[in-house]
């Protein structure tokens, strides 16, 4: 048993507690009598020792955010080693949590978001959230101090004065299942569906290179691959800016994308439809039409990252927003006639907090704003906060975006760690296994089989393929499937056949990523080098 120090502080005055902790203390809820006045922080410390072969996982900020198991000395990078005019020209701190949280650059020092875990073998001490309402919850320990800091991420807010939720937390320890299956319970939280979807997406072959034939033709491939209920999905690239999403863009798509989902639901799929919802670039109609539209911060629209021709957060408070976007959604979903929408870049609805909320306070309101907008619409989330979306969205990434290599060109490695990485994405594939099926059908990005247009080897994109499958609860390629000859056929019945049938998965991550897994029966390995991830 140990002491955990808190406090929480308004402008006006400070309430100081202490709280006997265990790692099996299940549900602590701490509250602070505060006066009235605006909020300054709620601080908790502690003491907790890590031994030194065990390991320890930070949840990233948002989806892309690559978040491996550190050893106790390990260092968790910002973007402090970037170049200033590197920064304000291509805003890399945009992407994650580097403008609202300090990063040491320190061995043994790392912090993460809404949870956090301690593991020694298959011995798991878990530290988790129970609501973020508040605020996020920053998990942040220091090896040399034997220390864990934990801190709401509310500073700025209003408070009426009288009772403050400072912290609302859960420890449990045991083995991965019983400390996750015991957060989950104490959340409340179940996923929206237990369907495990598969399909096509048009992305990382075509990227934004598509049109109303080439969707036509992969399409025509789908129908000889696919089942019945599996997905056909439609990225970046449909409409002429990005922000613009009641038109399509004409010369690419001059019949528009209602035959398009009309022809996938002929084939017998699910049509899906790729939006950006809470953003626009510099370049669209929206952002030159409606600059008043834009989150304003110290007088100047927030620049969300260098994407397209830059692009910036739309304020949802705006009612014209609001307005704008419930219309999209019912183009796209009601007159189109879509039945997913992937939505990415969703962090871009709340980078800040403001006087009336928190920063994951007002993620939260944006994340039932599209669940309201969406109906029972399937919404598969991407670049989003991970809590926020617990049990809204159907679908969720837990990982970046993959490369047509491994680890992207060399110099993009320099930068922030939500950056494009085939190996990143395996990893988070493999750390963030737990929410697969708890919080939502995790969306682990797309593997490939093609020669052409892709730099994996055979292995690495055996690996890639076989992650995806263990963990998903949506299994997406982005290969043309008109193209696969009957070798590449036989190759995504297995992995079909491998997401549906597997059982008792087991991950040991000691030296080496040891996946164990049964198949029809039979006892399976795949073994993973840490040292290439």
């Amino acid at each position: 048993m140990a002491e955990m120090q808190w406090y929480a502080a308004t402008d006006s005055g400070r309430f100081d507690g202490t709280a006997a902790i265990t790692p099996r203390s299940g549900a602590v809820c701490l509250r602070a009598e505060l006066p009235a006045g605006v909020l300054q922080n709620a601080v908790a410390t502690l003491p907790w020792e890590m031994a030194d072969d065990e390991k320890l996982f930070m949840n990233g900020y948002q989806t892309w955010t690559a978040c491996p198991e550190l050893g106790k000395w390990d260092r968790q990078h910002g973007v402090e080693h970037v170049p200033k005019f590197l920064l304000e020209k291509y805003s890399f701190d945009r992407y994650g949590d580097y403008h609202f949280v300090p990063y040491s650059g320190k061995r043994g020092q790392s912090h993460g978001f809404s949870y956090c875990y301690f593991r020694r073998g298959k011995t798991y001490r878990l530290l988790a959230s129970l609501d973020e309402t508040p605020g996020y919850t920053i998990f942040s320990y220091d090896s040399r101090a034997a220390q864990l800091r934990i801190e709401r991420d509310c500073a700025g807010v209003q408070h009426t004065g009288g009772s403050f939720p400072a912290f609302s937390l859960f420890f449990a320890e045991g083995t991965e299942d019983e400390v996750f299956d015991a957060w989950f319970a104490a959340l409340g939280c179940r996923p929206r569906t237990a369907h495990r979807l598969a399909g096509y997406s048009s992305w990382y072959n075509r990227y934004q290179n598509i049109d109303e034939a080439s969707i036509l033709e992969d399409l025509q491939g789908c129908r000889a691959l696919f089942k019945p209920g599996d997905l056909f999905q439609i990225d970046d690239g449909w409409e002429a800016k990005v922000g613009d999403w009641l038109e399509t863009d004409p010369a690419k798509f001059p019949h528009g994308l209602r035959p398009l989902a009309d022809a996938a639901h002929e084939s017998g799929f699910l049509a899906g439809l790729w939006l950006a919802p809470f953003v626009c670039e510099k370049e669209s109609l929206l952002c030159k039409n409606h600059p008043d539209w834009l989150l304003q911060v110290d007088g100047q629209p927030w620049c969300c990252g260098c994407n397209w021709s830059s692009f910036y957060a739309l304020d949802i408070d705006h009612p014209e927003v609001q307005a704008y976007l419930k219309q999209v959604f019912d183009r796209v979903l009601q007159d189109w006639g879509f039945d997913l929408v992937k939505l990415d870049f969703l962090y871009g609805a709340a980078p800040f907090g403001n006087g009336r909320e928190s920063r994951a306070g007002r993620m939260q309101r944006a994340m039932a704003l599209l669940r309201s907008w969406c109906g029972d619409k399937l919404i598969l989330g991407c670049g989003v906060p991970v809590m926020p979306a617990f049990g809204v969205v159907d679908y969720c990434r837990i990982g970046c975006d993959v490369s047509l290599d491994w680890d992207d060109v060399w110099y993009m490695r320099l930068f922030h760690r939500e950056r494009v990485s085939t190996k990143q994405s395996i990893g988070n594939t493999v750390f963030r296994r737990q929410l697969n099926g708890r919080a939502y059908g995790s969306d682990p990005e797309v593997f490939f089989l093609r020669e052409e247009n892709c730099k994996l080897t055979p292995q690495q994109k055996d690996q890639l393929a076989t992650v995806n499958a263990l963990f998903s609860g949506i299994l997406l390629t982005s290969d043309m499937p008109s193209r696969y000859t009957l070798e590449m056929r036989e190759q995504y019945a297995a992995l079909r056949d491998l997401s549906a049938h597997t059982e008792n998965i087991c991950v040991d991550a000691d030296h080496d990523i040891c996946i164990r897994y049964t198949l029809h029966g039979q006892e399976k390995t795949l073994v993973l080098e840490k040292k290439k991830l």
